[in-house]
């Protein structure tokens, strides 16, 4: 089955790709690898979560921002495929940061989400490695970033 038709039976829109907000690129392709840049959780145009998880943001607030830096590094895939989702041979790694208290951890269950679109979208070429951090402050304050390792053919 194609990625977009796959997409469109999982009823999702991939957006446009947000610029970026300081001196970096999107992604840098090299060979057959791409790297996106931390991708946060935005939604048509402006920031839709804000805050600390465990404090300000709940888990399941955390895992829908998840959801969406997911998302915004399927629009900036599809940009470096030429608009081909199917050029993708596998994503390879996602690296995940969560802004939380301290003592939270649950990191992993918020990245989750991320980590089963990208299985939903891709199927098998969705697994990957990852990371799951934590950490006391992102951008923007943020409650979630994600950056990725993929590769296309």
């Amino acid at each position: 089955m194609s990625i977009e038709k796959r997409l469109a039976n999982l009823g999702i829109d991939v957006p446009t790709p947000v610029a970026p907000v300081a001196n970096y690129v999107p992604f840098v392709r090299s060979g057959n690898l791409v790297s996106v840049s931390g991708q946060i959780p935005m939604r048509d145009g402006a920031l839709a979560f804000k805050g600390k998880v465990g404090d300000t943001v709940s888990i399941e607030e955390a895992c829908e921002a998840a959801t969406l830096c997911a998302l915004n590094i399927i629009a900036q895939i599809k940009v470096a495929c030429d608009g081909d989702l199917n050029k993708v041979v596998r994503i390879v790694k996602l690296g995940g940061f969560v802004n939380c208290v301290d003592g939270f951890g649950e990191q992993p269950k918020v990245i989750n989400a991320a980590s089963n679109l990208m299985v939903d979208v891709f199927g098998d070429k969705g697994k990957h490695s990852r990371s799951a951090v934590g950490t006391n402050a992102l951008p923007m304050n943020v409650p979630v970033e994600i950056d990725a390792l993929v590769e296309i053919g």
